[in-house]
């Protein structure tokens, strides 16, 4: 019976996924090289150059960040998914109680729409090239024209009908595209660095004679544009490590990895950080540290565009597919949090409900053009469920506390937890309105990680007292 159960939903968003239904390392390497080497990287890739980075500080700095990110996955999140099986979502609940995760779902998602949003705003600038609309630029909040709405719908529907079919549509999807983008992306620094040759008329022979381009008319350091953050080394690699705090530190990634067969499997996350978070971020900011070389007026941050100077159409294909890949897997995580809020509807229709939010926030170009700092933020509103995930499955045993409370007291709301969550984020924001350099947006989440764990475990002792 709980077998016709769980082949009925299709993706055991209630149970654990059994161990004929788990998958292989190469079905996370396609991915999550597909979707971290996506439309989004020819956002944050400029978004550094706006930021005034240095050379050293954008290459060592994304080395640095996205190990550790990596090495996230590899010990925080994968080794809860294989054991326990189950989405965050459902975890959560049994953590949690019924009426705090119902909370903690709307957020994420929520901020996981307001994401896929951003790739499919991504997307929309590669339609745009073809049809000649106009287009947001960097300072632009709002949609400019009826012909950006109509791309975006466009675009928005069809992803969010292949994010609807599940797991396995997403994971197809992204295996096929993603050799054939990861060499675009390629190709787009190659191309980018040979026009750069070309218009400074400076001579590369040697890799001493490419570093000094880079660190002289590709990322100069300097100032930042108006409105950016000036950006250091430190800022970069917790930018990268941070990037996708959401995923692995806040644990979202248990509904992915829940189908691993091993833990180790975490390691294919660096098939998207190297790739997509080093490889790719470097090969966008080239192109358009080439636009403010050749034109220092035009700030405007347009992947269509940057891609299509550079590649021609097959830039703009990629564009497409990029956010495309990236997209289908969020809204497939965004329905999965939707759907536990709501079980007894189907995870098809909900997926695509959430698909819809993700079209009408894809719309308005803001979050695509303030993604540093939404993508820091997102990491940092979901982050302290994620320590309270870690502490309850790994912790609790040790100190003798009760995991899964509220399963195991019927309670709606695990007091604890959801303290632990609020404190956390009251206090991260204290810090950051502090106006200290060492706690700015893209480092408070570090220290959070601890206050959240201290707090549930201090929490947790005074109300499980006396219980048996």
């Amino acid at each position: 019976m709980a077998e016709e159960k769980q082949e009925k939903h299709g993706e055991f968003e209630r149970e654990p996924v059994p161990e004929s239904k788990t998958r292989g390392l190469k079905a996370f390497v396609g991915m999550y090289a597909g979707e971290h080497c996506a439309g989004t990287e020819l956002m944050i890739g400029p978004l550094f150059v706006a930021a005034g980075v240095s050379a050293f500080d954008v290459v060592f700095g994304l080395l640095l960040g996205n190990l550790l990110a990596v090495l996230s996955w590899m010990f925080l999140c994968a080794p809860i998914a294989v054991r326990a099986r189950l989405t965050l979502y459902y975890q959560l609940e049994k953590i949690c109680g019924r009426n705090l995760v119902t909370l903690y779902n709307i957020a994420n998602g929520v901020m996981f729409c307001f994401l896929a949003g951003s790739m499919i705003t991504v997307s929309a600038t590669a339609v745009g090239v073809w049809f000649h609309f106009p287009m947001p630029g960097l300072g632009d909040l709002y949609p400019n024209s009826i012909g950006w709405v109509l791309a975006v719908l466009v675009v928005g529907g069809l992803i969010s009908v292949i994010a609807a079919w599940g797991y396995d549509t997403v994971s197809k999807v992204a295996n096929i595209a993603a050799p054939w983008m990861a060499l675009v992306f390629l190709g787009f620094g190659i191309i980018g660095l040979r026009q750069f040759i070309e218009v400074t008329g400076a001579e590369v022979n040697s890799l001493s004679s490419l570093w000094e381009l880079c660190t002289t008319s590709i990322w100069k350091g300097g100032d930042p544009l108006p409105g950016q953050i000036k950006f250091t080394f430190w800022h970069v690699t917790f930018f990268a490590w941070f990037a996708n705090m959401a995923m692995h530190v806040g644990m979202s990634d248990l509904s992915v990895f829940r189908f691993a067969k091993k833990s180790w499997h975490g390691i294919a996350a660096a098939s998207g950080m190297y790739v997509g978070h080093f490889m790719a971020w470097l090969a966008a900011s080239i192109l358009y540290a080439l636009q403010l070389h050749i034109d220092p007026a035009n700030t405007d941050v347009l992947p269509g565009p940057l891609a299509y100077r550079a590649a021609g159409v097959a830039g703009l294909i990629c564009v497409i597919v990029a956010g495309w890949t990236t997209a289908n897997p969020t809204i497939y995580r965004a329905g999965l949090a939707f759907q536990a809020i709501m079980p007894n509807k189907s995870r098809f229709a909900v997926t695509i409900g959430a698909g819809l939010l993700a079209t009408v926030a894809g719309m308005f170009p803001a979050i695509a053009m303030r993604l540093l700092g939404f993508v820091a933020l997102y990491g940092l509103i979901l982050m302290p469920m994620g320590a309270v995930v870690f502490t309850d499955f790994w912790i609790f045993p040790k100190l003798g506390l009760q995991q899964y409370y509220a399963e195991h007291r019927g309670l709606k709301i695990n007091w604890a937890a959801g303290a632990a969550w609020l404190v956390t984020l009251a206090i991260c924001v204290v810090l950051v309105k502090s106006g200290h350099p060492a706690f700015q947006l893209y480092f408070v989440a570090l220290p959070g990680w601890f206050i959240a764990t201290a707090l549930y475990i201090v929490l947790s002792k005074l109300t499980q007292k006396g219980d048996v």
